[in-house]
């Protein structure tokens, strides 16, 4: 089991570094420069000398290994440095944008674990063939709209038609409604996706044909015997999946105006604020990582037939 955990964090930080440093040289080779973008605007009266020695304080005319190194070691402090555009510590940006996302996210997911379970089950225990194909090929379906589309669709359909929810100040709750259904559609398609294929190959295996022999209800062999053996490939895509809801945050955000790391990444984006892009990154590989280490940890344990492949009971 050590040697096991020992591994995979060590694959762990060894990604996490890999994404920094591509992030950092691709972040380096963006055109513009966001020292400039902020203090050569002629309405601050600044002197060039001022600007030079604005771009010294940021440390930006530095030699690239040198930012790379003073980058890395104040990231391994908790430092994310100083964002240009706002003049405050990138952590507070974080901390002030970071649970509008967690808001939205958590429930985006929990709604598409949800529709992906409905849909999987449903297509088994349906007894209309057209029905079982209908529903089997919606994920499909899910997986093609794009994001800001569904965004404009549900607003036109819930706000404007029916005028169900409001789309100017609208309340709390009301207002993460649309968002949180946006984000959850396309993230439940290879949920639903997997666990359908899932689901049909372990009801092959001889224990469901032995289950039946006993007289068991096909509902009763699908949720009791079926179920459990199914959701181990379910679980790895989930842990994937997790990862890639800032991206899909910064859609939905930014379509319903919502404030959150989405939205102060396209604000990064536009303004060159390297340091805080740099920060978003590393931030959404280090869920990444950890989510997917969690789940390679936990699938041995619900799996004993993994755990000799894996190590973990040596």
């Amino acid at each position: 089991m050590k040697r096991y955990l020992t591994q995979r964090v060590g694959q762990a930080l060894l990604v996490l570094w890999a994404a920094f440093s591509v992030s950092f040289v691709l972040l380096q080779v963006l055109p513009g420069d966001a020292i400039l973008i902020k203090f050569q605007n002629p309405d601050l009266g600044l002197s060039p000398a001022q600007i030079a020695e604005m771009r010294e304080a940021y440390g930006v005319d530095s030699p690239i290994w040198q930012q790379y190194l003073h980058t890395l070691l104040a990231m391994l402090r908790g430092d994310f440095g100083y964002s240009v555009q706002a003049g405050v510590p990138v952590s507070e940006l974080i901390a002030s944008n970071f649970p509008d996302t967690l808001r939205l996210a958590l429930p985006g997911f929990a709604l598409a674990v949800l529709i992906a379970a409905v849909l999987a089950f449903a297509s088994n225990l349906v007894g209309f063939r057209w029905l079982k194909n209908a529903l089997q090929s919606l994920p499909s379906l899910f997986i093609s709209i794009p994001t800001f589309w569904l965004g404009i669709a549900l607003i036109q359909l819930f706000s404007f038609q029916l005028r169900w929810i409001p789309v100017i100040n609208p309340g709390p709750l009301q207002g993460l409604i649309l968002p949180i259904i946006t984000l959850a559609v396309p993230i439940s398609a290879p949920l639903a996706q997997i666990l359908i294929r899932s689901l049909d190959q372990v009801q092959t295996q001889p224990f469901v044909a032995v289950a039946r022999a006993k007289g068991a209800s096909y509902s009763g062999v699908l949720w009791r015997h079926v179920t459990l053996n199914a959701l181990l490939p379910v679980l790895t895509v989930a842990g994937l999946l997790l990862g890639e809801l800032i991206a899909g945050a910064l859609i939905t955000e930014t379509v319903f105006g919502l404030s959150g790391l989405g939205q102060l990444t396209q604000q990064a984006v536009n303004n060159q604020d390297v340091a805080v892009l740099q920060a978003i990154v590393m931030i959404s590989a280090t869920g990444f990582v950890v989510i997917n280490l969690l789940v390679d940890l936990i699938t041995p344990l619900l799996d004993p037939r993994l755990q000799t492949w894996s190590g973990v009971t040596s």
